[in-house]
């Protein structure tokens, strides 16, 4: 496990002074995740996003560290090639440091967008970290649905109204996508178990190949909550085991957290604005619903199994 007094000793890599909104869990995760990366130095490429646009509003930065802005689809593609150059300068000798790359995107930057980029830095053996600060929809151009916004979730593009009831498709777990890769370190993770999400940056950083973490933040705009509670509401994702901690280690499962006794959804579901419809006495199935895909996807997990 991470030692926070070892911790406390790594200079901040992001400062304070952005402009991510009160109540925004980007900045929380990634701060937790260059934690994860010792006093060794980083490198650092940002898909365009909520983190990208209020992060690097010119002509400021509050990146310590070198940075790298790109489109929405490519920054995995754009890191690497700038691990493949590291290796290659430090073959010749030119570079003696050794050098962390990560990639970092939102889930319409990684679910979507930038899928095909990441699965080709996967496939060809990068060692890149990949994180995605997964907040379930496209919260910087309007809150508009991704593939990771939850079955039920009202969106600007999946409203919840008359005709519909919010998001109709279940999230794509792309967690299991990347696995089966067979890279050597997958996980998932969240901004309320500290402790948990660093020591798997730590493995992450140092596994010998591609990496990649799925890190629920909470977005107060997007799922509507007040901007305080976004710890209480990524300790609900868990607690209700909507949101599972676990990582896959050179292809074995380990649940990393596991409640004593799982919370009802409706716990999850009654903290977010978005899913304020799903009370209402003509939705209760839709609530069911939800119950029941979370106890199945727990029943593969403690099985050993993600699909």
């Amino acid at each position: 496990m991470a030692n926070l007094k070892q911790l406390s000793k790594i200079p901040e890599r992001l400062t304070g002074g952005h402009r991510l909104c009160a109540g925004c869990g980007a900045s929380i995760a990634l701060r937790q995740v260059l934690l994860g990366a010792g006093e060794s130095p980083v490198v650092i490429g940002c898909a365009t996003g909520c983190l990208e646009v209020a992060t690097t509003i010119y002509p400021y930065s509050a990146w310590n560290i070198p940075y790298i802005h790109n489109a929405f689809e490519n920054v995995a593609a754009t890191m690497s090639g700038v691990e493949t150059t590291y290796r290659a300068l430090k073959k010749k000798g030119k570079i003696k440091e050794d050098i962390k790359f990560l990639a970092v995107g939102g889930d319409g930057g990684t679910y979507d967008i930038g899928l095909q980029s990441l699965s080709g830095m996967l496939e060809r053996g990068h060692r890149i970290v990949y994180v995605c600060y997964d907040n379930e929809a496209y919260m910087n151009t309007g809150i508009q649905r991704s593939s990771a916004t939850p079955h039920g979730a009202s969106t600007t593009t999946a409203p919840a109204g008359k005709v519909k009831t919010g998001k109709a498709e279940f999230r794509k777990d792309l967690t299991a996508i990347c696995a089966a890769h067979h890279i050597p370190y997958a996980a998932q993770a969240t901004i309320s178990n500290w402790n948990d999400l660093v020591t798997k940056a730590q493995k992450a950083f140092a596994a010998e190949g591609p990496a990649f973490l799925n890190i629920l933040a909470p977005c107060p705009r997007g799922w509507r909550y007040p901007q305080e509670t976004a710890i209480d509401i990524s300790k609900s994702a868990i607690d209700t085991g909507f949101w599972p901690l676990y990582e896959i280690e050179n292809g074995v499962l380990n649940i990393t957290y596991k409640p004593k006794e799982r919370k009802p959804i409706t716990e999850w579901l009654k903290s977010q604005g978005r899913y304020k419809h799903l009370f209402k006495p003509e939705n209760k199935s839709l609530i069911d619903t939800i119950q029941n895909n979370v106890d199945k996807m727990w029943e593969k997990l403690e099985s050993g199994h993600l699909i």
